[in-house]
Formats: C-alpha cells, sequence, structure tokens
C-alpha cells in the first residue's frame, strides 16, 4: 500500500473486469532478447541489454516478460498510450501526452513495474497490474500511481550502480523534497534526456 504521508502517491482500486492472460510465447521472446543482448552491437546492443535488464529487475524474468507482453496487449486494444493514459489519471482538457517509459519504481516493497508518462503538465507512474496489501483481515488489490505536477520538479538525477554497470536509475526531488527512484528503464538515455529537459523548461 503506498505511504499515506507523501503527496505524490495514491492508490487506485482495480476494476471489476480486469483480468490476466496467459502468453505461450514466454520462453521464445526470452530467448529472443537475450540472443540481441549478447550478439547485438551499438545502439541494437543497447536496447537489447536495457531490454534484458528491464526483465531481470523482477523478482521472476518470466513473470516480467508475461507482463511487459500483456501491458503491450492492453495498449494496443485500449487504443495506444494517450487514451491509457487519461483513463489512468485526471487530466486537464488541453494536457497532451509528450513521451512514456517502460520502467521499474522503487519501494519499499520491492521494485514494481509499470510505465512512466510525461505530459505538458506532470510527471506520472502507474503499475501495469494491481498490488496486494492487506485492509484489516482482507486482502485487497490497487495499482500504485505517482503524479508530480511538472512544476513540483526539483531534481532529475541519473545514476549507474558503482558494482554493474548495467544497473542505471533516475532520481526524481519534488520542490517539497520527496524521492522517487526508478530503474529498469527499457529506453533510459531517452528518458533522462526528455526529463532533465522538462526540468531545464521549468526553471528557466
Amino acid at each position: 500500500m503506498p505511504n499515506e504521508s507523501n503527496p505524490y502517491v495514491s492508490a487506485a482500486p482495480v476494476p471489476t473486469s480486469s483480468s490476466k492472460k496467459t502468453m505461450d510465447s514466454v520462453k521464445d521472446v526470452l530467448g529472443k532478447w537475450q540472443k540481441k543482448a549478447i550478439d547485438a552491437s551499438t545502439k541494437a546492443q543497447d536496447l537489447a541489454g536495457n531490454m534484458w535488464q528491464h526483465l531481470k529487475t523482477s523478482p521472476s524474468v518470466a513473470d516480467a516478460a508475461v507482463a511487459r507482453i500483456t501491458q503491450q496487449t492492453k495498449i494496443i486494444a485500449e487504443g495506444g498510450y494517450e487514451k491509457v493514459f487519461k483513463q489512468t489519471f485526471e487530466t486537464l482538457p488541453e494536457e497532451q501526452l509528450k513521451k512514456w517509459f517502460a520502467c521499474y519504481l522503487s519501494t519499499s516493497a520491492g521494485p514494481v513495474m509499470g510505465t512512466l508518462y510525461l505530459s505538458t503538465v506532470k510527471l506520472a507512474f502507474c503499475s501495469d497490474n494491481p498490488l496486494s496489501y492487506t485492509n484489516g483481515d482482507k486482502t485487497e488489490w490497487s495499482y500504485y500511481k505517482v503524479v508530480i505536477p511538472l512544476d513540483q520538479l526539483k531534481a532529475v538525477n541519473p545514476s549507474t550502480s558503482k558494482i554493474n554497470s548495467a544497473e542505471k536509475y533516475i532520481q526524481i526531488i519534488s520542490v517539497d523534497n520527496h524521492e522517487f527512484w526508478f530503474m529498469g528503464f527499457v529506453y533510459y538515455d531517452n528518458a533522462v534526456k526528455y526529463l532533465q529537459e522538462v526540468l531545464q523548461g521549468q526553471s528557466s
């Protein structure tokens, strides 16, 4: 369950019609990504390596692969990222989605797989799948959300693990000093570029 003391974090109820699809081709997909991570070069190698690192960030590589394929299927079925973004978050009439990035959010319960959205108004994250939490004697489920208005951004700090250079992070800090750590980006360099551009635009 999200930390109630953090004003940027919230839980969203799970629609009763929400369901998961089983993917039979997970092993084939993993094999292709792993092969690309080993055999490809330059930008293709970076992308394949980032994808493999993205999957390895999860406690289960197979589960992460299923979740990523399922999420892409959902995006296509619902009409694209713009529609999913507006269905997931409250938006202003003039607000437009600029970029989106598959990644993980670091939480006290471990990394949470989801999508980081960058719009003309805010930075927003939503978990791909609902998370369980205990409410009294009941187990309930909700999506994990983070919403930071762009005018509340204070810092965007990219960093790399000193132990494993493949592990790359982006630290987001709000003006009231709440910190968020994102990791396992499929397109890490692009995420850093666009987030830093937004921050510079807010400070100029």
